[in-house]
């Protein structure tokens, strides 16, 4: 069925003006974004394939690359970079409601459910250093690398000069793992053991470096692999 054969209560875009967006299903919204379908189905179809494409996920179609959303049937590569800056707006907007929550950072649990919002669903790995001040405030977080889908490289120079330009008395290294388990690699150990020792040249504490998974964290502090406590 064509959309302009629906009910005005049924349409997506009427029916967010009547009710407001919390009405509408991932579906309509979607289909919002799309805005067209094709010859054989409606926009509200297309959503419907997409979702179906991330068994009903709207944090696998976030993770999804430009080649695979082009895949879609109904989907180009305009509409593939609708949906993909769709959802970076999304991960954007988590971040910044936690930026200013002026709560401090105090446990690898709060690092955890900082960043899940914005690493979720990602199908590669990224590396962010969370910036704090002397009491544990967020001054800030940045991605400073991301990588494949098993390894990224932690950029040691640009943390450094990240944290002395935000004149940071601590950092946090955050880097996810796409392929669901948290534990550390040789590499990460490694890795994180040049960048404390590089950090404390310049009388900056390394935290801790939390690895983020889709439901875990691991927390290099718990484990006692950096010697610094929150």
């Amino acid at each position: 069925m064509k959309l302009k054969d629906l009910c005005e209560d049924d349409r997506p875009r009427e029916k967010l003006v009547a009710k407001g967006p919390s009405a509408l299903s991932n579906a309509e919204l979607l289909a919002i974004m799309l805005r067209t379908g094709t010859g054989k189905m409606n926009v509200v179809d297309v959503a419907r394939e997409l979702l179906k494409s991330a068994e009903g996920r709207l944090n696998a179609i976030a993770g999804m690359s430009m080649e695979k959303l082009c895949s879609i049937d109904g989907i180009g590569p305009g509409k593939a970079v609708t949906i993909a800056a769709a959802f970076e707006l999304g991960r954007r907007s988590s971040s910044e409601q936690i930026i200013h929550d002026r709560n401090a950072v105090s446990s690898p649990k709060d690092v955890f459910r900082m960043m899940l919002p914005i690493m979720r669903g990602l199908d590669h790995e990224e590396c962010w250093a969370v910036f704090l001040n002397r009491a544990n405030y967020v001054l800030g977080k940045e991605r400073m690398s991301a990588g494949g889908m098993d390894s990224t490289v932690i950029d040691t120079k640009a943390v450094i000069r990240r944290a002395l330009e935000r004149k940071a008395c601590g950092v946090i290294l955050v880097h996810n793992h796409p392929s669901g388990s948290a534990m550390p690699g040789q590499a990460d150990i490694r890795q994180t053991a040049v960048l404390k020792k590089a950090l404390q040249a310049c009388e900056i504490q390394l935290l801790d470096h939390v690895v983020v998974a889709e439901d875990s964290w691991y927390s290099f502090a718990d484990a006692q692999l950096v010697s610094e406590k929150f």
